[in-house]
């Protein structure tokens, strides 16, 4: 099996990358590689590599997000289920921003996202369960929630383009 991925960056919003496994299948099922080290890590900064991963498991019809800090790059993808992927360009001083780009995510084409600082992250479940993996590098301590920046979901500004117009939300999302 071909270890390999296309690699191309976002038209829509610069510097967010997406990335295509190559999958295997056959008759038990299917294999592909979410990560290696020598050629994903080469899209971040100098002396910047992913120190740890966060898994999170939600049902059908949750948003989460969006949210985003100053420092973390984020490598997501949905490794169970179907969810609608949404990144949004928060950067005040870029050409692109309030722009966001959508992508559809499963458990079939197992696409992941780059997104770098400064950036909105979030997704909507479209299955029945889906469960979301998030790779992250920064330089010093993690930024945890309390730290991060959020936006409503619905927030005018983006105009972005949900699946649903009545998400199960958390209290921070609202």
């Amino acid at each position: 099996m071909a270890i390999n991925f296309s690699i191309f960056e976002s038209k829509i919003i610069k510097g967010v990358w997406i990335i295509k496994p190559t999958i295997a299948e056959d008759n038990r099922g299917n294999i592909w590689t979410s990560f290696l080290k020598d050629e994903i890590e080469n899209l971040l900064p100098e002396n910047l590599s992913f120190k740890h991963d966060k898994f999170s498991k939600s049902k059908n019809n949750v948003l989460r997000g969006i949210h985003g800090d100053e420092k973390s790059w984020k490598l997501v993808t949905c490794v169970y289920g179907s969810i609608q992927q949404v990144v949004v360009d928060c950067r005040n001083d870029s050409d692109t921003y309030t722009l966001y780009e959508s992508f559809n995510i499963n458990e079939n084409n197992q696409i992941s996202i780059l997104i770098p600082p400064l950036l909105g992250n979030a997704y909507y479940v479209k299955s029945n369960q889906a469960i979301y993996h998030y790779k992250l590098a920064y330089e010093g301590e993690y930024m945890d929630a309390d730290e991060q920046f959020s936006y409503n979901w619905d927030d005018p500004q983006f105009n972005i383009k949900w699946i649903s117009s009545s998400p199960i939300l958390s209290k921070r999302d609202m």
